[in-house]
């Protein structure tokens, strides 16, 4: 089992660039592993792991209601951002400058075959990174994501969650708020959930600024551990 991913960082990229370079690299491990089943092959399948900031966008998951995105057509050009339908789990989201995006591209047959888990070690990488900030964060029973203040009138998610899976292979991932501009959100209703609110790291610990790259680092550390696996770094 290959338990080696490839790490690009991608930087400021277009979100449907980014799509179709994750749909690029997800069908490559697909059509892979039908070749080994095919022709009775053990050709190893690779894994990737993409960190991105993209320019402002809201997107929608397969089973989201549009209603919960409340702007026009025109609203959305005014502020700069661009909208689009996609193929995850999850309602409706927003990415922008200010916020750590990652996007494990799996193949879970070289770690495991359980999804649950998945997604509760991507919680996890996260929740252990913001203790190191001395956040304190956790799970929101029936939601993905990451929470402060669970349990509390006072709720908000810091980091949203949506992944597709075909094969045991990953996509999409995790979108996590260090340095965002909260403003954006106040034109949806955050993955459909109303009456909760959104934070952003440098809000939390009261700073303008925090340092992007340092987080990386330590969520990287983190998904090492969780998933005993080794990143091996390539130029995007």
């Amino acid at each position: 089992m290959n338990k080696t991913i490839q790490l690009q960082d991608l930087g400021n990229k277009d979100y449907k660039e980014t799509w179709e370079y994750q749909e690029e690299l997800f069908k490559g491990i697909v059509d892979l592993k039908i070749r080994n089943r095919r022709e009775e092959l053990t050709l190893e399948t690779p894994n990737y792991f993409l960190f991105v900031e993209h320019p402002h966008v809201y997107t929608l998951g397969k089973s989201g209601d549009l209603s919960n995105l409340l702007l026009s057509e025109k609203q959305l050009e005014d502020k700069g951002a661009t909208f689009y339908k996609i193929n995850r789990g999850g309602d409706i989201t927003y990415h922008g400058p200010g916020q750590i995006v990652g996007y494990p591209i799996l193949d879970l047959d070289n770690f495991f075959t359980d999804i649950h888990k998945y997604l509760r070690f991507l919680e996890e990488a996260i929740i252990l990174t913001l203790q190191e900030y001395g956040i304190a964060c956790g799970r929101s029973e029936g939601e993905t994501g990451v929470w402060l203040g669970v349990g509390t009138p006072f709720a908000r998610k810091i980091c949203a969650l949506g992944v597709r899976a075909s094969r045991w292979v990953t996509m999409h991932g995790f979108a996590l708020n260090v340095n965002a501009d909260l403003g954006y959100f106040d034109n949806i209703i955050p993955c459909g959930i109303r009456g909760k609110a959104v934070t952003s790291l440098n809000v939390e610990l009261g700073v303008e600024k925090v340092n992007e790259d340092e987080v990386k680092e330590k969520i990287l550390k983190h998904l090492t551990a969780l998933f005993g696996c080794e990143f091996q770094y390539i130029a995007p």
